[in-house]
């Protein structure tokens, strides 16, 4: 099947729908941004630093995979000048709407974060909301990054922990901790196509659980140095795995 095209008409139901990552930012974070303490969260619940994003204003940013209406207008109002691809137009559409409100430019790409349509070393900061596990390869992803930074730029991702597909999801929701996959996990083979297959029905999001290797070894391969690493949980849950160990990364690395 097409991951991609299933994946985008899941995400475009998803933004109808205001899921956690369709919610767009409120003014008073609008106006927080403008005044130079942008709060952009890539994962649940733990702001990137504030020294990653010292130089941000008069830069240009691509906001990979990242739409939805939020890290993309804060870093308008901060000052940056901002592209932001996305698979869903419903998620573009977010951001161009509170960029509007609040009198701010922002240029929309409808594409795949693993084979992007913009010109190489364009960018001086690649922000890239937790959303790698949406495709089947992340390697492409970090080399499509590489591609479009300019020398010395700046890449900041937030990506899950491989760690959080071993575990069987539905008795984890519910408090139990029960090995049931292998990583890599893929919600298309092996142990994962029931769930999968449960998932197309739902028309929810195909998921893909990418080893360490591909995560942060994937990075430096595809030329990145990692000079920045935190650690993030969700916010509402705990009777699963959060309730033990922190199951986000956010990294900062840079372009030689």
């Amino acid at each position: 099947m097409n991951v991609f095209e299933y994946n985008q008409s899941a995400w475009n139901q998803e933004a109808r729908a205001r899921g956690p990552w369709s919610l767009p930012v409120s003014d008073e974070q609008m106006a927080a941004a403008r005044a130079g303490r942008p709060k952009l969260l890539l994962t649940p619940t733990t702001p990137v630093p504030s020294d990653w994003l010292r130089s941000v204003s008069g830069s240009d940013v691509l906001c990979l995979a990242s739409g939805g209406g939020q890290q993309a207008p804060l870093l308008a109002a901060a000052g940056a000048n901002v592209t932001v691809l996305d698979c869903s137009e419903e998620q573009l559409a977010l951001d161009r709407a509170v960029c509007e409100r609040h009198s701010l430019r922002v240029s929309t790409v409808l594409g795949d974060m693993a084979e992007v349509p913009l010109r190489s070393q364009s960018f001086d900061l690649i922000v890239n909301a937790c959303s790698t596990l949406f495709v089947p390869d992340v390697l492409p992803v970090w080399a499509e990054a590489h591609r479009m930074l300019r020398p010395s730029g700046t890449l900041i991702a937030g990506f899950l922990n491989p760690l959080y597909f071993l575990f069987d999801r539905e008795l984890d929701d519910s408090g139990e901790l029960v090995v049931r996959h292998a990583l890599p996990y893929s919600d298309l083979t092996g142990s994962g196509a029931a769930r999968g297959e449960k998932k197309r029905a739902e028309h929810a999001t195909l998921e893909f659980g990418h080893t360490l290797t591909d995560q942060l070894g994937g990075q430096i391969a595809a030329g990145f140095a990692i000079t920045g690493f935190f650690e993030d949980r969700w916010n509402d849950r705990a009777t699963n795995l959060n309730r033990y160990t922190p199951v986000y990364i956010v990294t900062r690395a840079q372009r030689a």
